[in-house]
């Protein structure tokens, strides 16, 4: 099971990740969006949104410098653990009520406003059931273990991340890891796999051909050709 869970698990989820983002490009080109829902209701979505966005890259700059980089390299920056670990803690846990804040709000917005309602789809709810878990999961991890140094997840969970991408999972680190932690794995690694098949998939949209394009010049109108536009030749009005 340990081998199964921690060493197969994770690249079905990266394979059903790659897969999916290249079957969506191809085949759902003009479905990759988020389909927002500001045109049915935009008050409640200019705070909540925001609120979710900001909150969920915190939690991912959080989570990318947590199990990539190793605790050598914060130790020669004259970051200990105890410092790392509070720094951590009230970050993370900062970030994580920013994100269900936010989730809160979107839900709220969904389950009140008729016109947003219906254009909620099952794909919709299961995407925000998930995400729902995966973030209060690792709070209540985080929050369980806050006690002094913590648990130290950068010498289990870190390396064992980092070991995927060597194609060599180190299985073994993950198994005397705090159940908390083991659940909060396996609700994100199915989140990773949802990704491309959710509205989640326009986290990997970005306006890169915004930086290249031409400028758009306007031009104002002399203030003498105000009003009617005079008639072009070949589009006069039909006489009888």
């Amino acid at each position: 099971m340990t081998t199964l869970l921690w060493g197969a698990v994770p690249y079905v989820a990266l394979a059903l990740l790659a897969t999916g983002l290249v079957w969506r490009y191809r085949y759902d080109k003009y479905g990759w969006t988020s389909r927002s829902s500001q045109v049915y209701e935009s008050r409640l979505l200019d705070i909540a949104s925001p609120v979710f966005h900001y909150g969920i890259l915190f939690v991912l700059a959080g989570h990318l410098v947590g199990l990539f980089v190793p605790a050598s390299w914060t130790r020669s920056l004259g970051v200990g653990e105890h410092t790392y670990h509070q720094f951590s803690l009230y970050g993370g846990t900062l970030a994580g009520v920013l994100t269900v804040a936010g989730l809160a709000l979107l839900v709220y917005r969904r389950r009140t406003r008729a016109p947003v309602l219906r254009a909620t789809t099952t794909n919709d709810k299961v995407m925000y059931l998930v995400l729902v878990a995966a973030i209060v999961l690792g709070m209540t991890a985080k929050l369980s273990h806050g006690s002094g140094d913590g648990y130290d997840y950068r010498a289990t969970i870190a390396p064992w991340a980092r070991s995927l991408f060597t194609l060599r999972p180190d299985t073994a680190l993950m198994a005397d890891v705090p159940v908390l932690y083991q659940v909060h794995a396996v609700v994100g690694m199915l989140l990773i796999a949802l990704v491309p098949y959710t509205r989640l998939v326009h986290m990997f949209s970005a306006p890169v051909q915004y930086l290249f394009r031409p400028y758009l010049v306007y031009r104002s109108r002399d203030p003498r050709q105000l009003g009617p536009r005079p008639e072009r030749r070949g589009w006069e009005t039909t006489r009888n």
